[in-house]
């Protein structure tokens, strides 16, 4: 019995050694315990290959034990040595970033112990959808940790600016409404203020009827009309964010924005909030649809319509998390008192 938990503590050891690389250094404990439930153990033998030019490079490994090396097959015969990786090394995060296939051979010298993640059976994009959270943050390492690697060298730098960018923006977006997420906000408020600056939020209105009648489905496809209608919003003005704040908050960010603008930016959101279509609530279930009926109007249809906060930056508070909060507290309270209006908030005036 003592040698079987030995056997399990060393297991444990080694699954854990995954989280302590810098890849997953920002995650949170709970976070970091999910990897490792999703890590695996490979033990390769010497001369066994690890990948090999086109496979898809979906996984993470760190090398525990062995030595491994990377090379490119040449036509003709012969090879190009690319590197070698020792224990403590992080193989394959590179290709893993760009979501890329492997262009070379990794293969064991003697044998070799790894931690893979993720584990047989559950891919990149599998896990994505379990932890999208888990997932953008280390997109966004990744893209951290490339960039410095690529800095030193200016031709490698311009050749790959393009899909480090477009890294970035993946680890940003909200997957299912192609708005930017409220990370990307917190991560990037400091570069993007310009003054004025106007922060317009929106709280669909009885959003939660829709969804208990018709179920999640409906309530994502309700949100992708809507992002729809902030994304216009933006193309038409020419510049800003449109971003998802939690759950079903929305909003637009606007530079160069002063109040007669972001007031009448607010007046054409709501109107074309308004202006979306009808939801039909007939195929929900008896009970539910009755409810439906009672609280969104005649004929069983959920009418649209949306609560609406705006503030300016830096006049209506010099501090930019709190006019975030003042403005989203001041949705709430509208939105609770039964919404479908245009609100402004005025915290701290920048004197």
């Amino acid at each position: 019995m003592p040698m079987v938990e030995n056997i399990r503590r060393k297991k444990a050891r080694a699954l854990s050694s995954i989280v302590k690389s810098d890849l997953f250094s920002n995650l949170m404990s709970q976070e970091k315990e999910f990897v490792i439930k999703w890590s695996q153990i490979v033990v390769l033998k010497k001369g066994r290959t690890l990948f090999s030019p086109g496979d898809a490079a979906q996984r993470l490994y760190l090398l525990r034990e062995g030595l491994i090396r990377i090379f490119k097959p040449l036509e003709g015969g012969g090879d190009e040595e690319i590197a070698y990786f020792a224990p403590g090394d992080m193989i394959g995060d590179f290709d893993f970033a760009r979501g890329a296939e492997y262009d070379a051979q990794a293969q064991a010298l003697e044998d070799s112990v790894l931690v893979m993640f993720p584990g047989f059976g559950m891919t990149m994009d599998s896990f994505a959808l379990e932890m999208p959270h888990i997932v953008s943050r280390l997109l966004l390492n990744s893209a951290a940790m490339i960039t410095g690697r690529i800095k030193s060298t200016r031709e490698l730098t311009m050749k790959n600016m393009s899909w480090v960018q477009g890294l970035q923006r993946k680890a940003y977006e909200d997957p299912g409404t192609g708005l930017w997420k409220q990370t990307f906000l917190a991560d990037e408020i400091a570069r993007l203020l310009e003054d004025p600056m106007a922060l317009i939020m929106l709280k669909p209105d009885k959003f939660k009827i829709l969804v208990d009648s018709l179920g999640h489905g409906a309530g994502d496809e309700a949100m992708i009309k809507i992002a729809a209608v902030l994304k216009e919003i933006i193309r038409a003005v020419g510049r800003g964010w449109a971003l998802r704040f939690k759950s079903n908050e929305t909003g637009l960010l606007i530079n160069n924005c002063d109040a007669a603008l972001a007031q009448s930016l607010a007046q054409s959101l709501s109107e074309a909030i308004a202006a979306l279509p009808p939801v039909s609530l007939k195929r929900a279930r008896e009970q539910a649809a009755g409810q439906a009926v009672e609280q969104s109007g005649e004929g069983g249809d959920f009418f649209f319509s949306g609560s609406i906060a705006w503030g300016i930056w830096p006049a209506d508070n010099e501090h930019w998390d709190s006019l975030f909060d003042g403005t989203y507290s001041l949705l709430m309270d509208t939105w609770k008192a039964g919404g479908n209006a245009i609100v402004r908030y005025q915290g701290e005036p920048f004197l």
